[in-house]
């Protein structure tokens, strides 16, 4: 049986590897901009459909069609921006490379 240093130890060890980081200190720093720019595009979601006036009565598929035309963007914004702040541009930057890549042949199909 396992302590919980030792699972913890093997979680972190597992997104290091999975991850290509060389520390444990990246690992908690890509988690923290994963949590700052979730934590970040609620807010701004909230803040954009308080703006444009939508309630409970707007169709979702017109809160769907903003929160893809508007908030995915932002989001993937945010974490450029807060990587770059805690020193992980280069990871989230690359990661974004191959999300754009992977879109840009979906659509071209």
């Amino acid at each position: 049986m396992r302590t919980s240093d030792q699972a913890t130890e093997s979680w972190l060890q597992r997104l290091k590897e999975k991850w290509s980081l060389s520390s444990y200190w990246q690992v908690v720093a890509v988690l923290v901009v994963f949590s700052l720019a979730g934590s970040s595009v609620v807010a701004l979601r909230k803040w954009l459909f308080e703006i444009l006036a939508y309630t409970d009565q707007t169709p979702m598929w017109l809160k769907v069609i903003t929160y893809l035309a508007f908030v995915f963007p932002a989001y993937q914004v945010l974490l450029l921006f807060y990587g770059f702040i805690l020193g992980q541009f280069h990871f989230f930057w690359s990661k974004e490379k191959r999300m754009i890549q992977w879109v840009a042949k979906k659509v071209s199909r």
